[in-house]
């Protein structure tokens, strides 16, 4: 044995008799380098990241079902043995099913595994087995079955404490590390944890609401008594677990409130809003009377310009609410007050529609609108970009090229930030350095539920466009099997006579031979030549999609909107920024592969006139799951807010958030949707103590965190 060796078996020996919170997972038993690596991939590196990794169920090993119990319908957990084993390939296609028997000593019971192949040779006749799910009839075979259940294979040792006979914590395994492993390792670690884990919340709020410590809440949530209701272990409403809820929604409140604080310190631009000259200004370039709900929204607005203290605004609007005419309206009191608005759009398409309404609503006005993409032309970047630091240019509008060295401005007042969820925190901070302290205004066409904004975007003032303009009739949305595709281009081909135009969206551009998940999927650039020769062979249609050069997506999108293209065939690259009141249609192939705010977003293409339109929504009706549901709420409502508490409920908070902001929220145990009470409750209590005299004291609580929570804490703020 080599000196190195030596020296890290005997540290391993060290640490495993002496764990503290800050151990390095590797030294701990049962873990090593290798398995050390897997769960870095996961962000944990020390006992107390391990320690964060909460069961997401618990299965009852005290009392078991038994087989002859089972009735369709319902959930049960049932200890077994495996009887039979057996993988069956389809005679088409890689697909197979995984068919397994298991019994009892009161019966058997059949479980399937759709693509079951992993499977095989991995479940044996003669081993030990829980299995937990759902159980259904198959009609055909007239016998009761799980599908798909949840399992876990039971060793020799299989009395161990961690296993059997109690209440079993269920993890989600990390790659090659099984649920059964991870709880074998958290238990060693709790076993041999040699000091009391930090508290994380102040004594008071200990006392006031009856929480447990959290060394006591984290062991009692990994491995909990064997007298406590498994139904409330699984809805997340023991003590233990409301506490370690409370406290990630707590300390991140306490980060925003933070951050608001320290924003509120700086000077900022205080614009001059009740001058006549600016009134006249918004009067002259409003091309409709607005709605009431844009009027108080412009009324939050302005009151937030004439602070001295920079603005931080959310500004939420359905699809076709008139956002855009607000932002315009903001931009017009920074010009009038003699500032440069910017104005920043996640696409071309987006950024070209938001330059073309700035320059019709702006003619009037004589302001100076330019246009800054990638897509420009060497020496047309370089004239906008003198134009922008020469103060000429008042409006700009931009996609990613704003960021970029040679853009700058002599007077930045107002940053204006569309479809900001999918820019990055780092973007926009880097926008906003284009000037001293601009104002800040960020919008989004994807409402997000009230538990959501308070997370995400917390240090925000939220302003909401909750009503439509005038004269809009709400759209028509159908659900179509794909053998009635003749009868939808008879439809299109009707409306196309009326003097109407059409969309027709596809999942991918081209089908790809190395990806297999495509090869069944109908691409844009097929179906648009199969659709222009033998579907609408006396009608134009145009075809638009990510690969196109920019003056290519330009020209496409002016045919569109003068006339000249009657149908448009496109992938998702429509999905905003497209502004066509005469278009009627909206048919999504394959709808099923779109998420829910997807298809609410490509719906609202359409409907932007006064004639009725129509979205048909092209699907298998055999669908089921998630897909199903989201086809059903598209049917059901035209409501943005509804469908984003839909989309939430069935997405979950860490994907709705999405994966653009350049980090994530990751809370461990809490979750917006259904801790609305605790997050409530929590941000009340965060924004009380950061209120008070005892700054230090939130300073101190946040900087006991670990280097993870601390830097999970800093992505509230647009900033």
């Amino acid at each position: 044995m080599n000196a190195s060796t030596a020296h890290e078996d005997a540290m391993i020996y060290i640490a495993r008799m002496n764990i503290t919170s800050a151990t390095e997972v590797k030294y701990l038993k049962g873990v090593g380098p290798q398995r050390a690596a897997v769960f870095a991939s996961r962000g944990i590196h020390s006992v107390n990241d391990l320690l964060l990794y909460l069961p997401f169920r618990y299965e009852d090993r005290i009392r078991f079902n038994q087989i002859a119990e089972i009735a369709p319908g319902c959930t049960y957990t049932v200890h077994a043995t495996v009887g039979q084993a057996a993988l069956v390939r389809f005679t088409r296609g890689r697909g197979a099913i995984f068919h397994l028997l298991i019994g009892d000593a009161t019966g058997t019971l059949a479980c399937k595994f759709f693509h079951g192949s992993y499977l095989q040779g991995r479940i044996r006749e003669g081993q030990d087995i829980v299995v937990h799910g759902k159980a259904d009839l198959d009609p055909r075979r007239g016998r009761i079955e799980m599908v798909n259940p949840q399992f876990e294979l039971l060793g020799a040792d299989s009395a161990d404490s961690t296993e059997m006979g109690r209440i079993v914590p269920i993890y989600e395994a990390i790659d090659n590390v099984s649920s059964r492993m991870l709880r074998r390792i958290i238990y060693g670690a709790l076993q041999n944890l040699s000091e009391v884990l930090p508290d994380g919340l102040p004594a008071p709020l200990l006392e006031r609401y009856g929480f447990p410590s959290r060394s006591d809440a984290i062991r009692f949530v990994h491995f909990p008594p064997a007298d406590v209701p498994v139904d409330l272990l699984n809805q997340f409403q023991s003590p233990a677990h409301r506490r370690l809820i409370f406290e990630e929604f707590f300390l991140y409140q306490l980060s925003v409130a933070l951050r608001r604080k320290e924003a509120e310190r700086h000077a900022g631009i205080s614009f001059r809003v009740r001058e006549p000259r600016v009134r006249e200004a918004l009067k002259r370039i409003l091309p409709f009377k607005p709605t009431n709900a844009q009027k108080r929204v412009l009324a939050e607005i302005a009151a937030d310009l004439e602070k001295p203290t920079p603005m931080h605004r959310l500004l939420q609007g359905d699809v076709g609410s008139g956002k855009t005419i607000v932002a315009l309206e903001a931009a017009t009191i920074a010009i009038e007050n003699g500032y440069q608005a910017a104005l920043m759009a996640p696409t071309e398409i987006l950024a070209v529609q938001h330059f073309l309404s700035g320059r019709r609503v702006f003619a009037a006005a004589g302001y100076q609108v330019e246009l800054l993409i990638s897509g420009l032309k060497a020496h047309e970047k370089r004239e906008i970009t003198e134009r922008m630091r020469s103060g000429k240019a008042q409006l700009v509008v931009g996609t990613h090229a704003l960021l970029e060295e040679p853009a700058g401005f002599a007077r930045l007042g107002l940053v204006i930030v569309d479809e900001q969820h999918r820019f990055g925190v780092l973007q926009r901070k880097r926008l906003m350095e284009k000037g001293a302290t601009p104002d800040v205004l960020v919008m989004t066409a994807t409402p997000i539920p009230r538990t959501l904004a308070l997370t995400l975007y917390g240090d925000l003032d939220v302003s909401v466009i909750d009503e439509m303009p005038p004269g809009r009739t709400p759209i028509e949305t159908r659900w179509s099997a794909p053998e009635h595709l003749p009868g939808v281009w008879d439809f299109v081909g009707r409306e196309i006579k009326k003097g109407r135009q059409a969309y027709v969206v596809y999942p991918v551009i081209e089908q790809s031979k190395s990806n297999e998940a495509q090869l069944s999927l109908k691409a844009a650039i097929v179906e648009y030549e199969r659709l222009r020769k033998s579907v609408f062979p006396r009608i134009h249609v145009g075809l638009l999609h990510g690969r196109m050069k920019s003056e290519e997506k330009d020209e496409v999108m002016e045919a569109f909107r003068g006339g000249k293209v009657q149908v448009l065939v496109s992938t998702t690259v429509v999905e905003v920024g497209v502004d066509v009141p005469n278009a009627t249609v909206m048919v999504i192939e394959h709808a099923e592969r779109f998420g829910l705010s997807q298809l609410h977003q490509l719906r609202g293409r359409i409907g932007r006139g006064a004639e009725k339109s129509t979205c048909l929504l092209i699907a298998p009706k055999s669908i089921s799951g998630d897909a199903r549901e989201r086809l059903q709420t598209m049917v059901a409502t035209n409501d943005g807010f509804a469908i984003a508490e839909a989309d939430l409920r069935l997405r979950g908070p860490g994907e709705f958030f999405g994966t653009r902001q350049h980090g994530s929220i990751g809370f461990h145990v809490a979750n917006p949707l259904r801790d609305r009470e605790l997050l409530e409750l929590a941000r009340q209590e965060a924004f009380s103590l950061a209120d008070s005299p005892s700054e230090g004291e939130c300073l101190r609580l946040l900087q006991a965190l670990d280097p993870g929570w601390q830097r999970r804490y800093q992505l509230a703020s647009v900033g």
